[in-house]
C-alpha cells in the first residue's frame, strides 16, 4: 500500500527510529480504506456510515481518519494491546481537532468479548484475525462483530493469499524514504496451515530494526472464511478484487467479483453483510 506520510527531519537509525511510525508510512493508506469503506456501505444500504469500529485497531489510523471526514462520523477502537493505543493517541489523535477527537473511543479488550456500542460498519484489518487458528476461535470472532453491528451493517476483512506467500524464507524489500521496510515469510506448514512473518526496517547507514513486529498466524483461505462468515449468521459474503491496468498492475480500485486469475501473491477484501 501507499505511505501514509512523509518522513520526519533527520537520518533515521535502528536506535531513533519509532516502529509504529515506520509501520504506518509502509502498510497503511487510511484514506484509501475509508473511501472503500465509504462506497461499499452506500452501495449497499443507500446512505453515508456513521459508526465505524475498527477491530485491532492498534494506533487507529483508521478510526482517525474516518472521523475527519463527516462531522457525525463516530469510530470505536478495539485492542487488547494498551502500548499502540496510546501511541494513537500521541501521534494520530493529536492531528485531530478537538471535536473530532471526542468522537473517538476505545475499548482495551479481546474483539471477542466486546458488547457494543453497535457500529454501521466493523473492520478487522491487516490480516489480525489471522491469529485466531481454529475454525471454533475465528467463528466466535466473527460472531462477535455480527452482534456489534447495527442491523443495516458490515464487516470489512482484508485477505491474503497466493503461492508466493507460502513460499519460506521468501523476503520482500520496498523503499521508502529513508529505509527499507522488509517483509519476511518465515515458516508455512502445509498441514496446519501456521505461519510466521516478521517486518524488519532497514536503514541508510546500515543498522537494522530487526523483528519490529511478528505475526504467527494460520494462513486462512477465502473460501474457509467465507464459509464461517455463513455459520456466524452473515447472509451474504461479498469478495472485492483489485483491477489491473493495461499493462497488468493493480489500479487500487476493488469491484466484486465471484472468480479470479490465479495470481502469485494477492490482497482481496471481504465483505460480510448482516
Amino acid at each position: 500500500m501507499a505511505k501514509r506520510k512523509a518522513h520526519r527531519n533527520g537520518k533515521l537509525t535502528a536506535a531513533t527510529a519509532d516502529r509504529y511510525d515506520l509501520y504506518q508510512q509502509s502498510v497503511q493508506d487510511p484514506g484509501h480504506e475509508v473511501e472503500f469503506f465509504d462506497r461499499v456501505y452506500r452501495a449497499e444500504f443507500g446512505r453515508a456510515p456513521q459508526v465505524l469500529r475498527e477491530d485491532f485497531c492498534a494506533a487507529a489510523a483508521v478510526c482517525a481518519e474516518w472521523v475527519r471526514t463527516g462531522p457525525r462520523r463516530k469510530a470505536i477502537g478495539v485492542d487488547i494491546d494498551p502500548e499502540p493505543i496510546e501511541w494513537g493517541r500521541q501521534h494520530n489523535l493529536s492531528k485531530l481537532t478537538d471535536a473530532q477527537r471526542k468522537r473517538v473511543s476505545f475499548l482495551i479488550n479481546d474483539v471477542r468479548d466486546v458488547r457494543g456500542p453497535k457500529a454501521d460498519i466493523v473492520a478487522g484489518e491487516n490480516f489480525s484475525y489471522f491469529i485466531f487458528k481454529t475454525r471454533d476461535e475465528l467463528r466466535r470472532y466473527f460472531a462477535a462483530a455480527r452482534r456489534n453491528l447495527k442491523a443495516r451493517g458490515m464487516l470489512v476483512l482484508d485477505i491474503m493469499g497466493g503461492y508466493e506467500v507460502i513460499e519460506e524464507d521468501r523476503k520482500e524489500k520496498t523503499k521508502q524514504k529513508g529505509f527499507t521496510y522488509v517483509w519476511e515469510q518465515a515458516r508455512f506448514d502445509p498441514i496446519t496451515h501456521d505461519c510466521l512473518f516478521y517486518i524488519h526496517f532497514h536503514f541508510k547507514d546500515g543498522t537494522k530494526l530487526k523483528r519490529a513486529f511478528e505475526y504467527p498466524w494460520r494462513l486462512w483461505t477465502i473460501p474457509e472464511v467465507r464459509e464461517l462468515l455463513h455459520e456466524a449468521g452473515f447472509k451474504r459474503v461479498d469478495v472485492y478484487w483489485e483491477g489491473e491496468d493495461e499493462n497488468g498492475e493493480g489500479t487500487g480500485e476493488f469491484d466484486k467479483a465471484t472468480s479470479a486469475p490465479s495470481e502469485p501473491s494477492y490482497v482481496t477484501y471481504l465483505v460480510a453483510i448482516k
